[in-house]
């Protein structure tokens, strides 16, 4: 298959999906079903579009990178948080390892997690 044919079935078994969701939640007239696929169906395709769309935007840390290293503590850029070693709460908090967290704030190999 192709890209696109990829994208349009995702995008018909996304739709299924919600409706499936919906209608065991909440009462739907049988005939209001296809009016019902058809809204969740265009909702569905109009997101997809304006998300290749968007700009990725540029990061911008909690404190400045100079700022978050002191000798008593460091500071998580993604959060502000203050810790003395990094590596657990970038673990659980947002599923990183200490050298992803390095690249996505472009940080040297020898910037310190303690």
């Amino acid at each position: 298959m192709t890209e696109e044919a990829d994208h349009i079935d995702a995008l018909i078994e996304l739709t299924a999906d919600v409706v499936s969701a919906y209608v065991s939640n909440n009462p739907v007239p049988v005939g209001d079903l296809p009016a019902l696929i058809g809204q969740v169906h265009a909702a569905l395709k109009g997101t997809a579009g304006s998300i290749s769309a968007e700009q990725p935007q540029a990061l911008k840390p909690a404190v400045p990178i100079k700022k978050s290293v002191m000798a008593d503590h460091i500071i998580c850029l993604d959060d502000g948080k203050k810790f003395k070693s990094l590596k657990r709460h970038l673990s659980t908090q947002y599923g990183l390892t200490p050298d992803e967290y390095r690249a996505k704030w472009g940080l040297p190999a020898d910037y310190p997690m303690v």
